[in-house]
């Protein structure tokens, strides 16, 4: 009995544990031993190399730009998240490391780094911030992660255990599941299926690191103390939107007074150094024009989390009236209504979504997945096919296109896909689906 459409896009969910137990053997040469902390001055397990942590960001954070609907079109707007980075790069204890810094369209509140440098900050948090002062405390905090190497520290305890255990057998699959979770989980409200997930003791390191970059770097203390004050409003709230920011940067009550105490001591020649309020509302007033419409798409998320379709429908439909052209609001609507099957109209909002922000890899995605579910191969294929070219790498892609070949009848390049995809993944229904079809055409003896 051959798999089911809507079982073929089921991927089991590669957990934040895993990638940190798995991600670093992406990559060759991890040094194994110990090493200096370069904060700490100290003596640290690590078995994984800077070159490493450098190659491990490149190969997934792209995936988690894209999970996040892409990277900001303002580029007025991101160009100055950059500035306000690189203008603490200086102050930091790896000034040599190749940082970016970024806005991303996801609605959902967070800010997360990748081990390499690359830093990312959602249109959620962005909307919480009052001044200029709390995005550097923001980016500062993420900076000190990358600086202590909170994520590298946690892949080297990781790999140990992994070897102790058996090996790295399970990698393929598991790495693949992530990357067909990034794009295929029609549900989530925020993919972090590639962030680290920090301890506590990693996020008041991280705190005190952000603090001393931040007011080394001309900024007044009331920056730091003010983004803990909005992370303390915000984990009492517990909203959905911020659950993956707790569940990777876990709240403790301690760090609000931490940062209280700190600016009052420590830090307290720099009380008065200023806050650049007016500066952060004239760069973001773009985006706070549409923050009522951010909202809607916010509940909609919690709605679609929840299996409520109608009611998520109903938000997403608020929010692209008051923001019609926005690339999330079209692709979260599309998501939508693919999942109720209304497959007309989820290419009307995937097509839209495509010409809004054709360089970003979700539309195209969704695209595909429209004409494969209304059967036409061809098209499928072609919308699969700019995926690839805008995302490359991705061996859910794979299987897709052999599927869309498969359709077209085109038996010998299916087949092709089907075993380049079955090099990479060896579990799950599209594998067997991609093994059977092998065996039935004759490529695969058993």
């Amino acid at each position: 009995m051959p798999v089911s459409f809507n079982h073929l896009l089921s991927r089991d969910h590669l957990s934040r544990r895993a990638f940190l137990r798995l991600g670093a053997l992406t990559v060759a040469g991890f040094a194994a031993g110990c090493a200096t902390n370069p904060v700490t001055g100290e003596s640290q397990l690590m078995l994984v190399s800077e070159e490493s942590e450098i190659q491990i960001d490149k190969r997934n954070s792209p995936y988690q730009f894209s999970a996040d609907y892409g990277i900001l079109q303002n580029v007025e707007l991101n160009n100055y998240i950059q500035q306000v980075g690189r203008k603490m790069v200086a102050s930091t204890h790896r000034t040599h490391m190749p940082y970016s810094f970024r806005g991303v369209n996801a609605t959902y509140v967070n800010a997360y780094a990748f081990p390499g440098g690359s830093i990312a900050v959602t249109r959620g948090i962005l909307l919480q911030l009052d001044n200029e002062a709390e995005l550097a405390a923001l980016l500062g905090h993420e900076l000190g992660h990358v600086n202590a190497r909170h994520t590298a520290q946690q892949m080297s305890k990781g790999m140990l255990t992994q070897a102790i255990v058996g090996g790295v057998s399970a990698y393929a699959g598991t790495q693949s599941s992530a990357l067909g979770d990034l794009t295929s989980t029609l549900g989530m409200i925020g993919a972090g299926a590639l962030l680290a997930s920090y301890s506590r003791g990693n996020e008041r390191e991280a705190d005190a690191l952000g603090m001393a970059y931040m007011v080394q770097s001309g900024y007044g203390t009331d920056g730091f103390v003010g983004l803990m004050g909005i992370l303390k409003d915000l984990s009492r709230q517990k909203p959905s939107t911020t659950d993956l920011l707790f569940s990777t940067h876990p709240w403790s009550g301690e760090r609000y007074q931490t940062a209280v105490e700190a600016a009052g001591t420590r830090y307290a020649y720099a009380r008065q150094k200023p806050l650049y309020k007016e500066r952060y509302m004239d760069h973001t007033a773009k985006l706070r024009s549409i923050k009522s419409a951010v909202e809607e798409m916010q509940k909609g998320d919690k709605e679609m989390a929840a299996g409520k379709y109608g009611q998520a429908e109903a938000h997403y439909k608020a929010a692209l009236k008051q923001a019609p052209g926005d690339y999330t609001g079209l692709v979260v609507m599309a998501k939508c209504m693919l999942q109720q099957k209304k497959y007309a109209e989820a290419g009307k909002y995937a097509g839209q979504a495509q010409k809004v922000y054709p360089q970003e890899a979700q539309a195209h995605y969704l695209a595909g997945l429209v004409k494969l579910g209304e059967k036409e191969f061809e098209p499928a294929y072609k919308d699969f096919s700019t995926y690839d070219q805008v995302l490359p790498g991705n061996p859910t892609i794979l299987f897709l296109k052999g599927y869309s070949l498969e359709g077209m009848n085109q038996i010998k390049p299916a087949a092709e896909h089907y075993y380049r995809f079955l090099q990479v993944v060896q579990q799950g229904p599209q594998a067997q689906h991609a093994y059977k079809r092998l065996v039935e055409w004759g490529y695969i003896k058993r």
